[in-house]
């Protein structure tokens, strides 16, 4: 029978992308509280022929014996995010055959507590884990790729028009302004996650609610300086090869970096035009110095009066690579050393921007200037800064 499909995050009426084997391409499909039968086309036969012409069935990409080749990258199997009306309806199913099928899935199955530990904070899944993707043409991440990256999300509705990072079991780091007005019980996290319209991921994300928001004294609404807040947890995430994490950088970090990331699920455009996407995306940006990215934003509608606040961090400028509306709070990281080293640092958190995809910088929080203030909540909080720093992480007793 078909897995219940993920509660959605977006907006009720907003549109989500057209890929990972749910519609076609360039298709907008309206959401509504109960997915299941918007989000799906037609039900097709569950039974196919593989390129041999053998019958296989569609199942869970776990529970199919992984070819060689994968088994020794220790892979499951490969994922194709790219609509195909001939392949399974699931982006996470494969067509396995008989021979093929495991009584018994490797490791964990979904609803049972995730194995495996990260070795600190920050460490990216570079590609990925479980499986390979293919087909990602739009900057899809890999599953546990940024394990980092959490959806802040509405408990009234499940809708989550924002983003954010787990800086420790207990604590998520967002902007002030996505979580502006809410009181408590009204906001929940949700970790692991990573494609929001199935529930067939071999590790399970898991929500906490949120129970204490801490926003900066000197945020303000209007120009969105100071736009940062700690959000405190009922209980602590389960660290796992999916979730951990990230690194904060020093006072010192050197900000000359252009092989950066941003990372959520937020939309391709502006307004009512523009679509959620359903994988998480990594976007690659590179870091704009301050004097840059002002004269840059001066030429736009905010002309040459404008003049940029202090506690802001730009990245981007990339015609069609961009953050979007959906993406505040979310993550902006940079590798910590050589990026083959996989270990990240969070620079900067969604803030604002002058249009999606132009060639103008998008504006960050800057995390680096925020790290006393930052420091002093965790330890205010009762908890252990340890676990961030990209020294101490290690040897905090946490990993």
């Amino acid at each position: 029978a078909q897995q219940p499909i993920d509660k959605i995050f977006f907006p009720e009426n907003d549109t989500i992308l057209g890929f990972a084997n749910r519609v076609g391409e360039g298709d907008t499909v309206a959401t509504t509280k109960d997915p299941l039968d918007a989000l799906l086309p037609t039900q097709r036969p569950m039974t196919l022929l593989t390129a041999q012409g053998e019958q296989c069935t569609c199942v869970p990409y776990f529970t199919c014996r992984p070819q060689p080749e994968f088994a020794e990258q220790n892979k499951f199997n490969e994922i194709d995010v790219n609509y195909n009306p001939e392949s399974c309806q699931d982006v996470l199913d494969v067509c396995c055959r008989e021979v093929d099928s495991l009584v018994v899935p490797l490791n964990n199955t979904p609803g049972e507590p995730p194995v495996g530990k990260p070795k600190g904070c920050g460490l990216r899944n570079i590609g990925g884990i479980d499986f390979t993707l293919t087909g990602n043409f739009n900057n899809e991440a890999g599953f546990g790729e940024f394990p980092w990256t959490v959806a802040i999300v509405k408990t009234l509705d499940g809708s989550s028009n924002c983003g954010g990072s787990l800086i420790h079991p207990n604590l998520v780091l967002t902007g002030a302004h996505c979580v502006q007005g809410f009181r408590q019980g009204q906001l929940k996290i949700r970790a692991g996650e990573w494609d929001t319209q199935t529930t067939k991921e071999r590790l399970p994300h898991q929500e906490r609610a949120v129970v204490r928001v801490n926003t900066h004294p000197e945020f303000n609404p209007r120009s969105l300086a100071n736009d940062i807040a700690i959000l405190e947890l009922d209980k602590a995430v389960q660290l796992a090869d999916h979730i951990n994490v990230v690194c904060l950088p020093p006072a010192n970090y050197d900000t000359r970096r252009s092989d950066c990331f941003a990372t959520g699920w937020g939309k391709n455009q502006f307004g009512v035009a523009g679509k959620y996407s359903v994988i998480m995306k990594k976007v690659p940006l590179p870091l704009v110095a301050s004097s840059t990215c002002e004269r840059q934003l001066q030429a736009t509608r905010l002309t040459a009066r404008f003049r940029l606040h202090q506690t802001f961090i730009c990245a981007g400028g990339q015609q069609g690579v961009d953050t979007c509306e959906g993406d505040g709070g979310a993550p902006l990281v940079c590798p910590i050393g050589a990026a083959a080293d996989g270990r990240y640092a969070q620079v900067g958190a969604v803030a604002w921007g002058i249009g999606c995809h132009d060639a103008v910088p998008a504006v960050y929080s800057n995390i680096i200037l925020f790290r006393s203030w930052i420091d002093n909540i965790v330890r205010t909080l009762g908890f252990d800064t340890a676990v961030y720093d990209p020294v101490q992480s290690a040897f905090s007793g946490l990993f």
